[in-house]
């Protein structure tokens, strides 16, 4: 397939390209500016992908330069996973301006590409995964995420193209941000203790490259109406049992400390729980779990 995919250069994005590279399929990739312009891991990430994909500059979703594209070239599949995230965790995130962005032009970029769209959700978005009710979304970016779908689903029903939502949980893996999987890795090859403040909280924790399998496998599927989607998820457990598990395989392969205190948890200000609910090693049980556990532990040694 051909496939145009937004927000390439992101964690997630850099990881579904390469498994859609490798699966064999043409991937574009638009992005918001030059390629030179990004700094530290995501400049890594665009660097890998060159030889993989097709990437395509100063080409924000809704622009004028996307349409251009869009309507130039004949696509397969529109994946539209780049989202607004810019202080995604403050309280003053803008929802209503992400979803502008999200969703620039949406009624004229549709029939420029006469193709299926995949949406990229978040389980933190309200009303996905499963968790206690209400299913709220955790934030403002959740919000944003939830009201982001509602406007795709509205329009791609309205013009008759079938939408797919792909729902991601907690991904971590080699190139990440520095978020709690790289926060403990950076520290335990410090040789400094960790201590997880937050151990009670049941979050779903998922292998990037095998989350990128799913991906790959859900974009290139057949499409249909109504709307299809799919919830994969990994480690469905409490934080502090997901440390503890990170401690033991990495312990395991460098032998280092990996020292863990669990604190009494007193922040309770995000849902106790919310996981997906499709254990994405039914979907690919020849997914190698030991070779993922090497590849995170030799990114993070070196």
């Amino acid at each position: 397939m051909k496939i145009l995919l937004t927000g390439a250069s992101s964690f997630t994005g850099f990881w579904f390209v390469k498994a859609l590279a490798a699966a064999g399929h043409e991937v574009v990739c638009p992005l918001t500016g030059e390629s030179d312009r990004y700094t530290d891991v995501r400049r890594q990430r665009v660097e890998i992908l060159k030889p993989l994909c097709r990437l395509v500059p100063n080409a924000p979703f809704g622009s004028e330069a996307f349409l251009k594209l869009a309507g130039a070239e004949k696509f397969d599949r529109l994946c539209q996973h780049a989202a607004e995230v810019a202080n995604y965790k403050s309280a003053d995130f803008d929802a209503v301006r992400a979803l502008q962005n999200n969703s620039l032009n949406l009624r004229g970029v549709l029939p420029a590409l006469q193709c299926p769209v995949v949406l990229t959700g978040s389980v933190f978005e309200n009303d996905e995964g499963i968790g206690a009710a209400p299913r709220a979304a955790f934030s403002p970016y959740g919000l944003s995420k939830g009201l982001t779908f509602q406007v795709f689903r509205f329009y791609c029903h309205a013009a008759g193209v079938p939408l797919g939502k792909f729902v991601i949980p907690n991904p971590f893996g080699p190139f990440e941000e520095p978020r709690f999987t790289a926060f403990l890795m950076r520290n335990w090859k410090a040789g400094q203790p960790v201590e997880v403040k937050t151990p009670d909280y049941v979050r779903d924790n998922i292998h990037v490259d095998l989350l990128a399998l799913a991906y790959a496998a859900f974009v290139t599927a057949p499409a249909r109406e109504p709307l299809r989607s799919i919830n994969p998820s990994g480690y469905a457990e409490k934080q502090g049992a997901f440390a503890q598990r990170v401690a033991r395989e990495v312990k395991a392969r460098t032998g280092w400390a990996c020292a863990l205190k669990l604190a009494q948890q007193a922040d309770f200000s995000e849902p106790l729980d919310r996981v997906n609910s499709e254990p994405a090693t039914k979907l690919f049980p020849g997914w190698n779990e030991k070779s993922a556990w090497d590849d995170l532990t030799r990114f993070y040694a070196a």
